[in-house]
């Protein structure tokens, strides 16, 4: 059995930048433990299944797909940036000929639509409510040190904990941060933690509303260089603190990226980014 198989650098339109995911086309169900092989074997921070959901389907033709995402290590409920490389491959590649498309998920159904030169899609939006820094503050001093905290926020639907160092600092502060990410995993107490996120108000002059980084060695992922699934908090948190609803985020990782956010008013957050194809081929089972 051949399976098409593509390499995509998400949220960015340089190759080698962005966050990659692999990106397969299953015309049958393949088995959970075939898709975790497959998935350890590329080691990216995600591998997306695209299904067709009906024989008569085609990859160029079809609307609505059915889309799964796998770390290393599991089976995760959300990814971004391999949603947007799935979008990708068949926009792009399989040249399919609608303008929006449908994904059915275990977050339920998103969905992906054209704009210029841009993919967006619409994702649900997650809220996050106050932590009390003291339940996980050996967490944060394994993330941040001894750098101050300007707030503590939990998202209980995604298990994401962000954390917003103080206004004062700059880009530069939060690119230099090395969590030892073995130390992070054991310093969670509460074992309600499966991201991390650190954040930082961007500043007046700059291009950007805000920065961030995401941690999660929880889910086999060290560092995620660009990662949409955060920022379906981060756009709820962000456009809260800021009173806006059209932001740029950039995600300062070593390959960095960034993400144009859109909260609207029905519980969603439209996140537009660009893509790269940088490899194609066939996987031979």
């Amino acid at each position: 059995m051949q399976i098409p198989v593509f390499t995509v650098d998400a949220f960015t339109n340089k190759p080698f930048c962005g966050n990659p995911a692999a990106v397969c086309l299953i015309e049958d169900e393949l088995q959970d433990d075939i898709c975790q092989k497959i998935s350890s074997e590329m080691n990216l921070s995600e591998t997306a299944y695209i299904k067709k959901l009906n024989s008569k389907d085609t990859f160029s033709s079809a609307s609505r797909f059915g889309l799964r995402w796998f770390t290393p290590t599991r089976e995760v409920p959300l990814c971004g940036h391999a949603t947007l490389a799935s979008a990708a491959v068949l926009f792009y590649i399989q040249k399919n000929s609608n303008s929006s498309l449908t994904f059915e998920t275990l977050s339920g159904e998103l969905y992906a639509r054209l704009s210029g030169d841009h993919i967006v899609l619409d994702f649900p939006m997650h809220t996050s409510t106050p932590q009390d820094p003291q339940e996980v503050k050996e967490l944060i001093k394994t993330a941040v040190g001894d750098l101050a905290i300007q707030d503590v926020r939990y998202s209980s639907a995604t298990k994401k904990l962000l954390v917003r160092l103080c206004d004062t600092y700059n880009r530069s502060v939060l690119e230099s941060l090395k969590p030892d990410t073995e130390s992070l995993m054991k310093s969670d107490s509460t074992g309600k933690v499966a991201g991390l996120i650190i954040t930082l108000k961007g500043n007046q002059n700059g291009n950007y509303d805000f920065y961030c980084r995401y941690f999660s060695p929880w889910n086999g992922i060290p560092e995620d260089p660009v990662t949409g699934s955060a920022h379906t908090v981060l756009g709820s948190y962000w456009s809260e603190q800021l009173g806006k609803k059209e932001m740029l985020s950039c995600q300062c990782s070593r390959r960095g990226g960034q993400l144009k956010i859109s909260v609207r008013g029905d519980g969603r957050v439209d996140m537009a980014g660009q893509t790269v194809t940088v490899l194609s081929g066939n996987l031979m089972l």
